[in-house]
């Protein structure tokens, strides 16, 4: 099969099995990351490592994340993996647009869920793809946390809002991150191990 060809085939199958609000790309909100994912993150990612799926239909990145804080949910240990479509092996480039963009180095704010994807199952996802990454940054008032979703242009949601939460400013990370909280303690509902 050509590489093109298990591009495509890859990326078809991706989009028939993401979320429907992620696959036409609906805004949502903190309250739907927080009730429809298991587990909250704050991390940096050490390391990634990229490969072809087992039936080499698309490219796989794991990403290795020290994290540093818990909002949501319970870990055995502090340093996880997250398995998002996309990578290069060698001169491939499979890039899936919308997805999450993990970079190593960089500290995120993640929204995560078990789940399957072409070739692997039962791995640790970003479900709501750029939606469910919020990129940390300092700027001159302090820590940001800024939705990798800005990058998109969003069809509204069901109260006409049509941007990533906290727009392209972001939200002060200590809001963020007492938002989660106080959504986590008003019982959001999937909890993940």
């Amino acid at each position: 099969m050509s590489r093109t060809r298990k591009f495509l085939c890859g990326l078809a199958f991706m989009l028939a099995v993401a979320p429907a609000g992620a696959s036409t790309f609906a805004r949502v909100g903190l309250d739907y990351l927080v009730a429809e994912n298991g587990l909250v993150v704050v991390g940096e990612v050490v390391g990634t490592r990229s490969y072809w799926n087992d039936p080499g239909t698309l490219i796989l990145t794991d990403v290795q994340i020290a994290v540093s804080e818990i909002l949501k949910g319970k870990l055995a240990d502090h340093e996880i993996t997250v398995t998002i479509p996309g990578g290069t092996v060698g001169d491939d480039t499979v890039a899936v647009i919308g997805g999450a963009e993990l970079l190593p180095g960089n500290a995120y704010v993640l929204f995560l869920e078990k789940g399957d994807l072409p070739g692997v199952s039962g791995v640790r996802v970003v479900r709501d793809l750029s939606q469910g990454v919020f990129e940390i940054r300092m700027n001159k008032g302090g820590l940001r946390a800024v939705s990798q979703a800005n990058r998109l242009e969003l069809v509204a949601d069901a109260l006409g809002k049509a941007v990533p939460p906290g727009g392209a400013q972001g939200l002060g990370f200590q809001e963020l991150r007492q938002s989660v909280r106080d959504l986590v303690a008003r019982g959001a509902r999937k909890e993940v191990k």
